[in-house]
């Protein structure tokens, strides 16, 4: 057997035609262009690119980009700064600060300043607490691009039992706690397995669906897979490759060959959860300028 591959970039670009439509509606309607601030301190190369992919994305659907790249030397108090300017600004409807941020600036003071209403990382603890217990609020990213590719592939998830390897704040806990609400894209059993969990294939042998987030290369095996279930990789780790022109090459937490033979469904890396990430930026950018406006009729 071998699986089904789950498309991200694919679902992604059908995503983004669904928000080009939307944005062109509001901006018709209202005269409103949704904004989004993105805040870049220091020169991280890797962050660098990740923000000038999400400046593209931004331009491709037309929303309006606020670019700030700060130098590494930037306060703690100048970015704190930066941001209640940002929180103030009507043209801003959603603040993102790129991390991590240089050691010397405490990333929860960061996190912490953003306005809820503006928090379309959803990493406060405002969005994060509102997540838990089910009231309306901003997705993490990463996590509600993982519900969305589960959803448009046709996954059934009530009922569906679900084992997550990783706890992060940024995608173990958050997508474990959105599949197992009482909701369209939930309802279902979710275990959640990490670094300390002993005889971790004994769990993961049980998922429907096995999301693997924990950042380590090849950590899902073929053995450790039941034949039919859903897999879907968050991970993304270079590895060395000197015939790779870039000198390495991605890989995901899970070993794509061999589990593509038993898995029913699978998400590559690239290609898989990557491109849902910022799209799932741009949707909750979106959904702000919409229930900004909303809010002023």
């Amino acid at each position: 057997m071998s699986a089904e591959i789950i498309d991200g970039k694919k679902i992604a670009a059908e995503i983004r035609a669904e928000l080009k439509t939307e944005v062109q509606n509001l901006k018709a309607k209202s005269g409103v262009t949704p904004g989004l601030a993105v805040i870049l301190v220091g020169e991280d190369p890797a962050s660098q690119s990740y923000v000038t992919a999400k400046e593209r994305a931004c331009a491709e659907i037309g929303i309006f980009s606020d670019d700030n790249r700060l130098p590494a030397s930037t306060t703690q108090a100048e970015l704190l700064e930066l941001i209640a300017q940002k929180n103030a600004d009507p043209r801003i409807h959603g603040i993102l600060v790129q991390l991590p941020v240089p050691r010397h600036i405490d990333t929860n003071a960061v996190i912490a300043a953003i306005a809820p209403s503006k928090d379309v990382d959803g990493f406060s603890p405002v969005s994060m607490g509102k997540l838990m217990i089910g009231l309306p609020t901003f997705i993490s990213c990463t996590p509600h691009g993982i519900v969305q590719l589960l959803m448009r592939s046709g996954v059934k998830l009530a009922g569906a039992h679900v084992v997550v390897v990783g706890r992060s704040n940024i995608v173990g806990k958050p997508v474990a706690n959105l599949l197992c609400q009482k909701a369209a894209y939930g309802d279902a059993t979710v275990t959640i397995c990490h670094s300390r969990t002993p005889n971790l294939a004994d769990f993961t042998r049980q998922a429907d669906v096995l999301i693997a987030a924990v950042g380590h290369a090849h950590t899902i095996t073929a053995e450790m897979v039941k034949p039919g279930a859903v897999v879907i990789d968050v991970g993304v780790n270079r590895i060395e490759d000197p015939a790779s022109p870039k000198g390495y090459r991605l890989k995901g937490d899970v070993d794509f060959e061999a589990v593509s033979q038993v898995a029913s469904k699978i998400t590559p890396v690239p290609g898989g959860v990557g491109p849902m990430t910022i799209t799932m930026l741009l949707y909750n950018t979106v959904q702000s300028a919409s229930q900004t406006v909303a809010n002023c009729n």
